[in-house]
């Protein structure tokens, strides 16, 4: 038996962390030592909030959390694992239409580090329907969308959008 931490590495954009991905880290530290939640940099995409504002509001939904650390990354998922001595990869699943996708990150990153094994964490029923990209929407438009993200994320949203309630 080892004493070695079993740490996995939770990647995305988060942009802007929702109460899903929330969700899915939390429950990895039930499996997991530790979580590294990893805020990625992609230059090919478009953002809403800046690096800094992500990582902000990743690291302020994580605070209360002993278990996760948050860190900004860019690069290979795969590189950043072995970088971290990580075991794992987590990666949520809402619906079968995310696995296709997933599953071929997932082989690639086997490819390009065999010893590190990619976990998926099927999304809590509440949130399946949720993403980064509807909750923007519906901030920007005015809808409902409090209860699925943070406080900071309300707070962030209604600066972005300069509303007030």
């Amino acid at each position: 038996m080892t004493d070695k931490k079993r740490i996995a590495i939770y990647p995305g954009s988060f942009d802007p962390v929702t109460n899903g991905h929330v969700d899915i880290a939390q429950r990895a530290t039930n499996i997991f030592d530790q979580v590294i939640v990893a805020v990625s940099h992609n230059p090919n995409k478009d953002y809403l909030f800046t690096d800094e504002e992500r990582l902000m509001m990743t690291r302020e939904a994580f605070r209360d959390n002993g278990k996760i650390s948050v860190i900004n990354f860019s690069g290979l998922v795969a590189n950043l694992a072995r970088e971290k001595n990580a075991v794992a990869i987590v990666r949520g699943l809402r619906a079968v239409s995310d696995f296709e996708a997933e599953f071929q990150l997932a082989l690639m990153n086997r490819k390009m580090n065999r010893d590190v094994e990619t976990v998926f964490l099927m999304t809590s029923f509440r949130y399946v329907y949720l993403s980064s990209s509807i909750i923007k929407d519906a901030a920007q438009h005015h809808g409902k969308y409090e209860d699925l993200v943070p406080p900071i994320v309300i707070k962030m949203l209604k600066q972005k959008y300069q509303t007030q309630d």
